[in-house]
């Protein structure tokens, strides 16, 4: 039987590709309440000051140039159509964007008279408008410098937003994942786990990627450096959400790994603190205990195997055997477990069989 994996794109691909797991085309629906708002440019920059607008932290952050920026700003000011900007409202009512955060962070960085962040030495660009026609009014201007009748014209220029809240299923967040990973097209699309460090924001998204530093991962998973689109930021997250309840799991794998991200993306809960610590003394445990790239069979690393002797170990970081490592390598070679990490490994019973098989040869006596 053909194995079904996605092929490597680049040198950094080939450290970390898998079989496909086939569940990404499963039909999900929801009952969501779409509805425009036209704020005004002014209102915009209020709402950024006062923290009703979230901008979540991910990899990408401003990239426009001032140039681009100065463009977008001439568009009010001579007229032109600006396209909107998609809000995801939150349960309490804050403005998540899901799309436009060039547009909204050049607003506020002209209304402001900067552009961009302050530097690690204290300095700030001047925002002056560039990249226009010389022979623009405009050109080479800031917020202050334009005439007061310029100024109310821009402060009153209408941004469009388009507002999207679930309403169905109640308590489950989950089709914000959708919206942005379809809405987000611009340039490089992200990956999934760059996705899920947007709409899920918070301390979990610091905490895992400290666990992707750890040495001993590094070493197991024989990348010395993170890789660029945090794939396996991901891998933790999905070792993470199988210790937790791996007997929950049901098909897309997205879906579950989303639940996990939300449900502990405070990461203030003594679940997640046991996580963390007894990951880090299985890891070191595989780095000292099996062959290097240990789970790299039959090439690229098996997420499968990875996950199933992962999770489990860490469930039994107390009671971890003196002869496992020759567990592992019976465990590696056993038919039924190597049906199980190499084909339909998204399917709830393949991940129930592996877990079983794992748990009998790995821990049982």
């Amino acid at each position: 039987m053909e194995e079904n994996r996605l092929q490597p794109k680049s040198v950094e691909d080939a450290a970390i590709y898998y079989e496909k797991e086939e569940d990404e085309d499963l039909h999900v629906e929801y009952d969501i309440a779409v509805y425009p708002s036209d704020y005004t440019l002014k209102l915009i920059s209020e709402m950024w000051e006062k923290n009703d607008i979230d901008l979540p932290e991910f990899q990408r952050q401003f990239v426009w140039s001032i140039n681009q920026a100065s463009q977008l700003i001439e568009s009010f000011l001579i007229g032109l159509p600006v396209p909107p900007v998609f809000f995801y409202i939150d349960e309490e009512y804050r403005n998540l964007v899901v799309d436009g955060q060039q547009r909204i962070m050049s607003v506020v960085y002209f209304f402001s008279g900067y552009f961009g962040k302050e530097s690690q030495s204290g300095k700030r660009t001047v925002f002056r408008l560039k990249g226009i026609s010389e022979k623009s009014p405009f050109h080479n201007l800031r917020f202050e410098d334009l005439k007061d009748s310029d100024k109310r014209k821009l402060e009153n220029s209408v941004l469009r937003a388009i507002n999207v809240r679930q309403v169905m299923p109640k308590k489950d967040s989950s089709s914000i994942f959708h919206i942005f990973e379809r809405l987000n097209t611009g340039g490089t699309p992200l990956r999934p786990q760059e996705i899920r460090n947007c709409v899920y924001h918070g301390q979990i998204v610091e905490e895992l990627r400290k666990l992707n530093e750890f040495e001993a991962w590094r070493n197991i998973i024989d990348r010395p450096n993170p890789e660029k689109h945090q794939r396996d930021v991901e891998i933790i997250l999905r070792i993470f959400a199988f210790w937790d309840r791996w007997e929950e799991y049901e098909k897309p794998m997205k879906r579950f790994l989303n639940y996990q991200m939300s449900k502990y993306k405070c990461a203030q809960h003594p679940k997640f603190e046991d996580f963390k610590r007894n990951f880090e003394i299985a890891v070191e445990f595989f780095d000292k205990h099996l062959e290097k790239k240990p789970f790299h069979i039959r090439g690229p690393i098996n997420l499968a195997a990875l996950d199933s002797v992962a999770c489990l170990t860490i469930r039994n970081v107390d009671n971890l055997p003196e002869d496992f490592s020759e567990r592992f390598k019976v465990l590696i070679a056993d038919d039924s477990y190597r049906e199980a990490i190499f084909y339909s490994t998204s399917d709830s019973q393949s991940v129930a069989s592996r877990m079983r098989i794992a748990n009998k040869i790995l821990f049982e006596s």
